[in-house]
């Protein structure tokens, strides 16, 4: 005797071996042998034998007319499907013909309910109900062939507009129901392509430059980049006092938002004030008002190789920023120090207006601006005026910033690390496009400007001790602010933002709060604002500034700030691995040497970038190797590599990372994520793309 049953939603069939009232033992057609409940056990049959049975009722189920099965059904009540079998095909039914009766009732759940109870007893659909689910499946169908047709344009070549015009949420943030999404992957399929290569191919992607491009947009600027028209309120500087100093500032070329200059006061009297000045946007710009909310919604500016967008429009810079040849509103933070010991002996801060005498250029004077150049005299004649006006001032400030630079490395525990140089990136193309977008064809120059260099060490010193001093300002008046720690210098402790101050490991200071880009960055903005309550009040501060401690809407810019920043960091990041790439392509470059960062990972010597190797494989840490690349892919933004040599200590044996140095401050997490390809959101093995039946291909 055989016995047809339901198991976990599906029909199975086989041999009964024995059976009780309860439950039978039932050995199906592959040996294995199931317990079934009696409950589940819908028809008992002598022949055919259990897998033709299966077979042919399953074919004859795919010609029964459900429609016409539905209209011999009983309304209102539940019935067996015996019954209408008998009703559909014959009184009585055969054993086959009640199973293809039975499976064509279960596979039909828009005109058939299951009632409860036993099994393989039913209800009809309501009229309403069976005309819904026939329009849904209708529908269904629709999209189904509506995807298969766009399937088979990408795969000829062609993009169909749906999909283009939700080409990046398909890739970046995809909707893995809508038709446009399955779409592709089912192209990406059916062409055995990546997606990004289908699409390329297809011409959705016009180029890697602008596909990269896009994306970022996508994610940061849906809207545009444009400014709305704004007008920039004037300062009412009438009552601010005009500070007796000739300030002046050190920037790139490219700098338009010039947040920053520096004055010192009093050589060769054995007290010598250093003056920090902050452009002062905060004493016109108010929480809320039209320029905020543009600078909170974009949050800080973004910088890429050739291009920049502001965080503020170009007329709104201009209006507060430390431009040369005239006094300008500025924060302004005093630190006098004893002249021979560098001592500091005291500290102040004001609101004021401060002559600008000169904006220096950083990447013009930095070949000039040497150890040597300002160890000299300061009466040596300087190759450029405004270098001579500053000479004295740039040799004491040099002096200063390595002592503050071996303070912080005192407390840090141990000095920081300037082996690795800075790369500079300049796009050779015509000043008139400077405000355009690159298009990625663009010659690259990459150049090398040492880390730790006079000017860029002078400024960096400058900077940190303000941010330090300003807030440690905020926390002894009580006014919260935006401070940015390091808890250790151990591996994996990351910087964090938050409105307490707390100490940053990495910096070597109690507390630091970025007060010092106020045209750049929001979060300096905001601690301007409150600077600026702290100044004028006092004691009263916490009072007066526009935001108290535990303000919900300083955590809200907290977390937004963080947010878009490290998106901004990323994209200028992958930015400049484009560029490197690409420069790697003009040039032929076949092979590079590197140093060995762990096993699998190099970073290059000569060029900012780290690349996936394989033969590392023994090599300590720092090791030198010669690498030959393989296939530069700028969509992926990815290049491969083989060590084909050691080029330092051949006879030395090998040692692994650990053995010989430690990672030193977590570089080696961050160097891997920098190697890897880019990543989309859209798995072509991902289930989810076939449940409205779209074929694998």
């Amino acid at each position: 005797m055989f016995a047809l049953f339901e198991d976990a939603g599906k029909y199975h069939a086989g041999r009964i071996l024995s059976q009780t009232d309860t439950s039978a033992q039932i050995e199906l057609d592959s040996g294995k042998r199931v317990k079934a409940k009696t409950a589940h056990i819908v028809l008992t049959f002598d022949k055919p034998a259990p897998a033709a049975l299966l077979t042919e009722a399953r074919a004859m189920a795919g010609e029964v007319d459900v429609q016409l099965l539905w209209e011999f059904a009983p309304d209102e009540q539940e019935f067996s499907f015996i019954d209408v079998a008998r009703e559909y095909f014959q009184d009585p039914p055969t054993t086959v013909q009640q199973a293809a009766t039975l499976f064509a009732l279960f596979e039909a759940p828009h005109y058939f309910r299951r009632a409860g109870g036993a099994k393989g007893r039913f209800r009809k659909a309501p009229a309403e109900i069976v005309q819904q689910a026939l329009a849904a499946i209708e529908k269904k169908a629709r999209i189904q062939a509506q995807i298969d047709d766009w399937a088979a344009e990408l795969v000829a070549g062609a993009t169909p507009a749906p999909v283009r015009e939700q080409l990046y949420r398909i890739l970046f943030r995809p909707d893995k129901n809508a038709p446009e999404y399955k779409a592709v992957v089912q192209a990406a399929r059916q062409a055995q392509l990546p997606p990004l290569e289908l699409l390329q191919r297809a011409g959705a992607i016009a180029s890697p430059y602008e596909f990269h491009w896009q994306r970022f947009l996508f994610e940061f600027f849906p809207h545009g980049t444009g400014f709305p028209t704004l007008t920039p309120p004037g300062i009412d500087d009438s009552g601010l006092p005009l500070a007796d100093v000739q300030a002046f500032s050190i920037d790139d070329s490219s700098t338009t938002e010039i947040d920053d200059a520096l004055s010192v006061t009093g050589l060769g009297t054995g007290r010598v004030t250093l003056g920090v000045h902050i452009a002062a946007p905060g004493l016109a710009v108010q929480p809320g008002d039209a320029i905020d909310n543009v600078a909170r919604h974009r949050l800080s500016t973004v910088y890429m190789p050739g291009y920049k967008i502001t965080m503020l429009p170009d007329e709104v810079v201009r209006h507060y920023t430390l431009g040369e040849g005239q006094p300008r509103p500025a924060l302004s933070f005093y630190a006098t120090y004893d002249e021979s010991t560098l001592a500091l002996l005291d500290t102040r801060s004001q609101v004021e207006r401060v002559p600008i005498a000169d904006n220096l250029r950083l990447d013009v004077l930095d070949p000039l601006v040497t150890p040597e150049w300002l160890a000299a005299p300061a009466d040596t004649p300087a190759e450029r005026p405004d270098l001579q006006r500053h000479r004295a001032a740039l040799g004491f400030l040099w002096r200063l910033a390595q002592t503050l630079k071996a303070g912080r490395e005192m407390v840090r525990g141990k000095p920081e690390n300037f082996n690795r140089p800075d790369y500079t990136f300049r796009l050779l193309r015509d000043d008139a496009l400077k405000d355009t977008a690159p298009t990625g064809e663009e010659e690259v120059r990459i150049t090398v400007r040492q880390r730790g260099a006079p000017l860029d060490l002078i400024v960096s010193e400058a900077m940190i001790l303000v941010n330090h001093h300003w807030g440690r300002l905020l926390a002894d008046h009580g006014v919260p602010g935006i401070y940015r720690s390091q808890a250790a210098l151990a591996p994996g402790v990351k910087v964090r933002m938050s409105t307490k101050a707390l100490p940053h490991a990495g910096i070597g200071v109690p507390c630091y709060a970025w007060s010092t880009s106020p045209l750049r960055r929001y979060v300096d903005l905001v601690n301007q604002w409150q600077l600026i309550a702290a100044i004028r009040h006092g004691t009263t501060a916490a009072l007066a500034a526009p935001f108290k401690p535990k303000d919900a809407a300083l955590f809200g810019i907290l977390s937004a700030f963080d947010t878009a920043y490290s998106g901004y960091n990323a994209y200028q990041a992958s930015m400049e691995r484009f560029w490197t790439l690409q420069h790697i392509l003009r040039h032929d470059m076949m092979e590079l040497n590197a140093s060995v960062i762990k096993d699998g990972l190099v970073r290059a010597n000569d060029l900012p970038l780290v690349i996936s190797v394989i033969g590392t494989d023994g090599l300590p840490r720092n090791a030198q190797v010669r690498v030959r690349l393989g296939t530069v892919n700028l969509m992926a933004l990815d290049v491969t590599g083989v060590v084909t040599t050691r080029l330092d200590d051949l006879q030395a044996p090998g040692a692994r990372l650990g053995e010989e140095e430690e990672a030193g401050d977590g570089e080696s997490e961050d160097d891997a994520l920098a190697a890897g390809p880019l990543s989309i959101a859209m798995d072509v093995n991902d289930p989810a793309a076939d449940d409205s039946g779209a074929s694998a291909g």
